[in-house]
């Protein structure tokens, strides 16, 4: 039987629930696999694979502790172990700083380019929990914070950053607010009344607009990275595959039921496979 503290520790930094470590990863590996030429070093492969999760491990921890006294307030969220008092703050802030030291020494094969932009991936993932008291769109915040694998790999592999690959990154910022925007949609009674700003909250009732044009932007900057990269026939069909995907998940979020928003967003790890495989394949 595990053990009751080790049992909160993972379930601290979501490890039974690994949508949010996918959506971080999917583009990392769309990154990784275009900057490689679709040949990634496996070394490479496993250091942003193992990073990934352990950055988003320590992004939960972090974001715990800053969101501790408000989940206590939302049905979703008010048994999670720091709310419920069965780990204390200190203890999340030392998950995070050991899960992070861990990341970054894993990085350490790689070059000082890679290393030298984990600085601004660690500020932005600490500060992205607090933006949520002063910034109407935290989840731009998110989707900057989710997308540094992509000029991390482009550093890794080729010592530069090519413009396209922040025609990428603006794509995947998009996406992020697109999906953590029907993730919002889920709270947006509990964080009205906490005073709490979100991005469902912002957008009033334009959120499902709103996430239909974030869309928008990600399928156009896709659109942008394949012309040009010259990527094959096999990526435009998957392209369109995504958009019949996307038209399912605005099925979900019109009605606004607050299950179907939340299946719209675990949902979207089927998005970013489908463009992984189009990147793969092409």
């Amino acid at each position: 039987m595990m053990p009751v503290k080790v049992s909160d520790y993972l379930a601290l930094i979501r490890f039974d629930k690994p949508i949010g470590t996918l959506l971080v990863l999917w583009p990392t590996l769309w990154g990784l696999w275009l900057a490689s030429d679709g040949q990634p070093n496996f070394l490479y492969f496993l250091i942003f694979v193992t990073g990934t999760f352990l950055m988003r491990s320590a992004g939960c921890a972090i974001n715990d502790y800053a969101d501790r006294d408000f989940d206590k307030h939302v049905e979703r969220t008010n048994e999670r172990p720091l709310t419920s008092g069965r780990i204390q703050p200190w203890e999340a802030l030392m998950v995070a700083a050991v899960l992070a030291a861990l990341a970054f020494l894993l990085i350490w094969p790689l070059n000082n380019y890679t290393k030298l932009l984990s600085v601004p991936a660690l500020f932005v993932a600490i500060i992205y929990p607090f933006t949520k008291r002063f910034f109407s769109i935290p989840q731009a915040v998110l989707g900057i914070a989710f997308s540094f694998g992509i000029p991390m790999s482009f550093a890794a592999v080729q010592n530069e950053i090519p413009l396209y690959s922040w025609m990428l990154v603006l794509a995947n910022i998009a996406w992020a607010i697109a999906y953590d925007t029907a993730y919002a949609m889920v709270d947006k009674n509990d964080d009205l009344k906490l005073g709490i700003k979100t991005s469902a909250i912002t957008f009033g009732k334009y959120d499902v607009l709103a996430i239909l044009i974030c869309y928008g932007i990600f399928f156009l900057g896709f659109a942008y990275v394949a012309v040009d990269q010259k990527l094959n026939a096999i990526f435009w069909l998957f392209w369109v595959l995504g958009i019949a995907l996307v038209l399912h998940y605005y099925r979900l979020v019109k009605t606004r039921d607050r299950a179907k928003c939340f299946q719209a967003f675990k949902q979207n790890n089927w998005l970013g496979a489908l463009f992984f495989i189009a990147i793969a394949c092409s």
